[in-house]
């Protein structure tokens, strides 16, 4: 089987050589946007949506992209049809990344050249869809860590970026819990905001309650979770919500690109409802395959 490709600084390159000096202020500074799509039938799914907000991205961050939107999207299109061809009865995920550039002195401001190129690259590797298939058959149990959500004061919630050392100190504290546990971070006034890699929202009252969009990343996936419950006449709505709420709610799901929508059963140990996978969420997955083309169900279980 020949090598997948990858595209890095307006070339496309084999996946093995899509890689990044040890001095890229990605990695220096943290100094990096990104994104990601996955497939349906090898098909990018609302890949406008989320390049749009990669850009949006890279605009808060200072990071002017070398390319135009539609030139990044003409990019994806090329490493998904060849690289489907690598896995034929696999989805694909694609990875957006784009960084300040390079920096080779390490001297803080006084050493960045005035005009900085950035480091730009496209590359994707297979669904993992076995994954997530306990998250599907028995649900998430969900802790909260005591790293706190960065507040939007100190860094916009609305953009996807690479600064993540308080998620992964989360995710080992909530781990310590729960090997199988995924870390659901407050923020700094005791509110629930998001996990490291997906929404949060529960089921009470017959509506569906998300945190603020100001305090959270607004994923795709939770945009399409408000369209088929529009779809549904159940109402979606944004408030504060403490563990209180949590706790007391019927359902909770975590939306995100690559599962669409997994049942949390469990919340710092105690049961979130029956603590089963809902009715409700059921009724979500079956309109949600429905509107893709595909069992989603049985992608992430094999049932």
């Amino acid at each position: 089987m020949s090598e997948p490709i990858a595209y890095l600084k307006g070339e496309f390159v084999p996946a093995s050589q899509c890689t990044l000096p040890v001095f890229d202020l990605g990695i220096v500074m943290g100094a990096a946007v990104t994104d990601l799509v996955r497939t349906f039938h090898q098909k990018a799914y609302r890949l406008e949506d989320h390049v749009r907000r990669f850009y949006q991205s890279c605009k808060y961050a200072r990071i002017t992209p070398p390319v135009t939107i539609e030139e990044s999207i003409s990019i994806s299109e090329k490493l998904l049809e060849n690289n489907a061809q690598q896995y034929p009865d696999s989805e694909l995920t694609l990875v957006f990344y784009m960084s300040a550039g390079e920096h080779a002195v390490y001297a803080g401001s006084a050493g960045i050249p005035e005009e900085m190129k950035p480091t730009y690259l496209q590359h994707t590797f297979p669904l993992r869809s076995d994954l997530w298939k306990v998250s599907f058959t028995e649900g998430m149990h969900c802790v909260t860590p005591t790293a706190r959500h960065t507040p939007p004061q100190c860094l916009s919630s609305k953009i996807k970026h690479r600064n993540r050392l308080h998620m992964w100190i989360g995710q080992q504290e909530a781990q310590l819990v729960d090997p199988k546990s995924m870390p659901l971070f407050l923020d700094v006034n005791g509110n629930i905001t998001e996990t490291a890699g997906s929404n949060f929202v529960i089921y009470r009252n017959g509506q569906v309650v998300s945190p603020r969009r100001g305090n959270v990343l607004w994923g795709i996936s939770l945009v399409v979770l408000e369209e088929l419950l529009d779809s549904m006449g159940v109402p979606f709505v944004e408030q504060d919500l403490q563990t209180y709420d949590v706790l007391n709610a019927e359902e909770a799901w975590m939306p995100s690109t690559p599962y669409c929508l997994a049942p949390v059963v469990r919340f710092n140990g105690l049961p979130i409802g029956d603590g089963v996978p809902g009715p409700i969420w059921r009724n979500l997955i079956h309109r949600w395959s429905d509107l893709v083309g595909k069992d989603i169900y049985q992608e992430f279980t094999g049932a």
